[in-house]
């Protein structure tokens, strides 16, 4: 007997998230990266100022504990590529939500409740191994199993997930438990919604591809990491396209350590509506990074990173800080504007579908330095305003972020595609052409050397 026809409202559920451009394999991957970036961003809007009145001693002395952190998501950023070439993607996000939670307790425990700033620097320094191993190890599995056609979506959805967390979700859940709990109550209900999202990824995921290593048998384990660097010679517009990335989200991290400051006490709207704020603009963000993603396969992954992102977000930095400082305390407007970094920021999405294609005979190298460059935003940005917010004040560090912002664009222009990652009818900027060759199923593509799913 012939099984039953499912009806069309039976078999949504199953098609919706192919429909969506989500891998369907990885849906309890982007939830527990969401919870993740969740329990991360809690922080994000407040730790600045808490640690500078509880041991640091002042706004730039907090400054350098976040600069620390910054370099260690750097390393880990890069390694997260690299080790996931060699020990598969699952097992370096094992590792990273072990380092988080073990470094995490110890922070709290040893360093933020006594005080001690040394130890701050130590514990919470060591602490930044642990997210880039866990989110960016995800999106290396994304990009190794997901199809060639909706990468630019799918890893949309992976920045909908990410930025849904760091800070937007993370700043409302602040804004509800920091009354209830106070704020070093709230980064103990970080560290349990951050183990959730753990839990939800690593055994709710049963994709193969990301079980096993992803590079080929004979590739050693030095010989990756070198791999992993050498790019940026044999391949240098991944170079450049690393260079972007750093540019795409450090003034964000750099903004976590002065804006706080701006709008809460300068402005005066309090911590609570900074919280908002804050929630706003990336809220703002999360919507659009799926559009963009979208955008960049329909239009081109370069075009849209260069005008949108690049150019976009030039305009729309300046506007976030010199429009309400100009108006005062207009909180309506502050929103506004806010909105509208949040909207151009999203422009950079389809950075994570280009760069790999820039490099098709090393995809694993290419995610590695990517991955570097997201990483080393997580440093530069409060690196910057550690050596320039001193001498020049806020406004000079914005000026400096927006300049960053239209040197990103004018490398963009350097990434075009090689006709064959062009495809029939490209124009190198990674559009999806009008009439394209029918595409692989979803999910059969896993590179060289890697799994290949029936």
């Amino acid at each position: 007997m012939a099984p039953p026809q499912l009806s069309l409202p039976d078999r949504l559920p199953d098609r919706l998230p192919d429909r969506l451009g989500i891998p369907k394999p990885l849906v309890l991957g982007y939830l527990g990266v969401l919870l993740f970036m969740v329990g991360d961003g809690v922080e994000s809007g407040f730790i600045a100022p808490y640690m500078a009145g509880h041991g640091a001693g002042t706004e730039v002395h907090a400054s350098y504990v976040i600069t620390a952190y910054g370099v260690t998501v750097m390393l880990a950023s890069w390694l997260s590529g690299a080790l996931s070439d060699l020990w598969g993607p699952r097992r370096v996000m094992q590792l990273g939500l072990a380092v988080w939670v073990v470094f995490d307790v110890l922070f709290l425990v040893l360093a933020l409740g006594p005080g001690n700033y040394p130890l701050m620097l130590v514990f919470y320094g060591l602490r930044g191994f642990g997210y880039p191993l866990f989110a960016f190890g995800f999106l290396v599995w994304i990009t190794a199993t997901a199809p060639a056609a909706r990468m630019g979506t799918a890893v949309g959805w992976f920045y909908v997930a990410f930025t849904g967390g760091l800070p937007t979700l993370g700043s409302l859940v602040a804004g509800v438990t920091n009354p209830w709990f106070g704020q070093f109550g709230t980064l103990w209900v970080a560290l349990g919604i951050i183990v959730l999202g753990g839990v939800c990824c690593l055994l709710g995921v049963r994709e193969r591809t990301g079980f096993a290593r992803l590079a080929p048998p004979e590739v050693r384990p030095v010989q990756s990491l070198l791999s992993s660097l050498s790019i940026a010679w044999t391949h240098p517009k991944v170079a450049v396209g690393c260079v972007v990335r750093i540019i795409n989200t450090a003034p964000e991290f750099g903004f976590l350590v002065f804006l706080p400051t701006f709008f809460g006490e300068e402005l005066g709207f309090g911590q609570g509506r900074w919280l908002t704020l804050l929630a706003v603009i990336y809220g703002t963000n999360v919507l659009c990074n799926l559009l963009f993603g979208v955008i960049g396969d329909r239009i081109g992954w370069r075009r849209t990173i260069a005008s949108f992102g690049g150019l976009g977000c030039a305009v729309t930095t300046l506007t976030l800080y010199f429009v309400p400082k100009a108006v005062g305390g207009h909180y309506g407007v502050a929103i506004a504007v806010g909105m509208l970094y949040g909207i151009t920021l999203a422009g950079f999405v389809p950075i994570s579908a280009l760069v790999p294609a820039l490099a098709p005979d090393n995809k694993g190298g290419a995610m590695a330095l990517l991955n570097l460059g997201a990483g080393g935003a997580a440093f530069v940005g409060p690196a910057i305003v550690s050596v320039f917010l001193g001498p020049f004040g806020p406004a000079g560090v914005v000026i400096i972020f927006a300049a960053l912002y239209v040197l990103s664009a004018v490398l963009t222009l350097y990434l075009k595609l090689p006709e064959p990652a062009a495809g029939p009818g490209g124009d190198g900027d990674g559009a999806v052409p009008a009439v394209a060759a029918p595409v692989a199923p979803p999910y059969a593509e896993a590179g060289p050397g890697r799994t290949r799913l029936p």
